[in-house]
């Protein structure tokens, strides 16, 4: 796991690397200090010698600035480290999540990706910078003032060796103890966020059915759990600052007690025993080491709060998508004609019942095929595994004659432009979210997909027009806007085979007719796949397929269907009801 993380640091390395060497002469510095007051004490003010005390002082004066500019610079090198390490693993986490296949993504929820990518990274970066810094710092104070106290007097320095073991079991058994809710909150912390996103996605109709008491109380459940966790976790923690004041004024009491003793026994004299400036040194070093194995356990505390979310996020870096290019992939898509054989699939390996069962159907390239069916009848799903969204789980679908599993991935998906049920799209300008089919687009270009999406003469009532800011999610446009938007981006990326899934519900019948007439004129070799509800959507196609219950039902023209299928008579007559007591 950490070598995977370590894999983030890349030219931030020097300055890792920087921070633990200032901190080492930082700490050098630092312990010298006490010994130099020591020489101050012992032989200047107790000699009354004060060129000797001007010497040491500015001796002490030097060593304390270099302490402080070392300080400074290990400061800024382990800031520049932990937050360029953070902006590296943010982005490598970014770009692995957008290789993922839609099972890959199903696998993880959106809320638990984001809270991932900023609080488990936050998490991380901060122990990252205690560990660059503070843990090189503290072991080095420790190591460094336990030689200058031993140097001093080893009897009485044996008192610090006795706390250390203490303060080490204390500290291994709240780690212990607070690991596993930590793992617990980061969990529910997805939950939260999905609570949040889902209410914020959804407050139209959160407000229109007035469920905002219902919102908050599902929110307060999950908010609650969050804080009954931290609480647990925090109270476990607390044992941590009591456990190291005891272990810090033992050490300070037996060390007074014991070195006051000394002195008087060796009648303050550094020669025979321990000085008075042997003790101040002894006193600090003692501080020292207590503070330093009090830093220790602040990263140790870190370490275990952002272990959870190191686990979390090598998680998304170790995950594959299902979704491969070959060994030679295919790189040019010949037509858009397509072909499915024998054709079974699921969305997970352990469903009870394939999505699609035995799809075989032979698209020829510049056709206009139609697809319908009731609710559930995986009309959605077989298109989705035209670019490959998804893998079959038996059979194969093939474009221009290959296997889509052949292709480059890159290379199919460009070639197959699909609107989608949920449309989408972002913030920007309406010319910024067309440019997404061609960011290379001229306005000529523009203008004429959105005039065979009928999208032209909404979009020159706009005050701005083209430049109109679209909201995230196009909140400020409607749906049958949203969806000519939608299909005019598509048209942009000059496709092979353009997939439409069910993307007219929301315009009307006439609209409807004169999106599909300008598809047909405009597009004469494109492969045009259309998803519908309303039989008058489809009936002009070269083909209508009927799905059911994941399998085709029939297939044929408008005429043949009405014919041979009763799904289809039936949808029709439906649809058609007040037409037909007319006639």
């Amino acid at each position: 796991m950490i070598k995977k993380l370590l894999s983030s640091v890349r030219e931030y390395k020097k300055d890792t690397i920087l921070s633990p060497v200032y901190v080492t002469f930082e700490s050098i510095l630092e312990i010298i200090i006490p010994t130099l007051m020591a020489f101050l004490i012992d032989n200047g003010i107790n000699q009354k010698n004060m060129p000797y005390v001007l010497q040491i002082g500015l001796a002490l004066v030097a060593a304390a600035a270099l302490s402080l500019l070392t300080g400074v610079l290990a400061g800024r090198s382990a800031a520049v480290a932990s937050a360029g390490f953070a902006k590296n693993l943010r982005r490598d986490m970014f770009y692995r999540v957008q290789k993922f296949s839609f099972s890959n993504i199903d696998r993880f929820s959106t809320a638990s990706l984001i809270t991932r990518l900023t609080t488990d990274v936050t998490n991380v970066q901060n122990a990252y910078q205690m560990v660059v810094r503070l843990a090189v710092r503290a072991p080095l104070m420790i190591v460094f003032a336990l030689i200058f106290a031993f140097r001093i007097d080893s009897r009485l320095s044996l008192i610090f060796l006795a706390a250390i073991p203490v303060l080490g079991t204390g500290l291994l058994l709240i780690m212990s103890r607070v690991h596993p809710v930590f793992v617990r909150v980061f969990e529910t912390y997805d939950k939260l966020n999905n609570v949040v996103q889902e209410n914020l996605h959804g407050i139209r109709v959160v407000k229109s059915y007035t469920r905002e008491d219902y919102e908050e109380k599902k929110f307060e459940k999950i908010s609650r759990s969050i804080f009954l966790d931290f609480v647990k976790a925090e109270k476990r923690l607390s044992f941590n600052m009591p456990l190291m004041q005891a272990c810090l004024y033992t050490s300070m009491i037996l060390l007074s007690w014991f070195g006051a003793k000394a002195i008087v026994a060796s009648g303050n004299n550094a020669a025979l025993g321990l000085s008075t400036g042997g003790l101040t040194s002894l006193i600090t070093y003692a501080m020292q080491i207590l503070m330093s194995l009090m830093m220790l356990s602040m990263v140790l505390v870190m370490i275990i709060i952002s272990r959870a979310s190191a686990e979390r996020i090598v998680e998304i870096l170790d995950e594959e998508s299902d979704l491969q290019n070959g060994a030679e992939p295919v790189r040019v898509v010949r037509d858009g004609s397509v072909t499915f054989e024998d054709v079974s699939f699921a969305y997970t390996r352990k469903a009870d019942k394939p999505v699609l069962d035995g799809i075989n159907l032979s698209i020829a390239s510049g056709k206009t095929i139609g697809i319908i069916g009731g609710t559930g009848s995986s009309k959605s799903s077989l298109v989705q595994l035209i670019p490959r969204l998804y893998d079959v789980m038996g059979g194969k679908v093939a474009v221009g004659g290959v296997d889509v599993r052949d292709y480059d991935l890159d290379a199919l998906r460009n070639q197959v432009a699909m609107v989608l049920q949920k449309n989408v799209l972002f913030s920007g300008t309406i010319r910024e979210n067309l440019r997404w089919g061609d960011e290379n687009a001229t306005e000529e270009e523009l203008v004429r997909a959105c005039r065979i999406a009928q999208a032209d003469g909404f979009i020159r009532e706009f005050p701005e027009q083209y430049d109109t800011y679209i909201e995230q999610g196009g909140a400020n446009v409607s749906g049958g806007q949203r969806q000519r938007l939608c299909i005019a981006r598509a048209l942009l990326k000059k496709p092979k085979i353009l997939i439409l899934d069910d993307s007219t519900s929301a315009v009307d019948t006439k609209t409807d007719s004169l999106i599909r007439q300008g598809l047909r004129q405009a597009l004469p070799e494109t492969t045009k796949i259309i998803i519908a509800q309303r039989v008058a959507s489809v009936q002009d196609a070269d083909m209508i397929v009927v799905m059911d219950d994941g399998r085709i039902s029939e297939a044929g023209t408008h005429e043949q269907l009405l014919e041979s299928s009763a799904i289809y008579r039936e949808v029709y007559e439906s649809q058609n009801r007040g037409d037909l007591a007319h006639d």
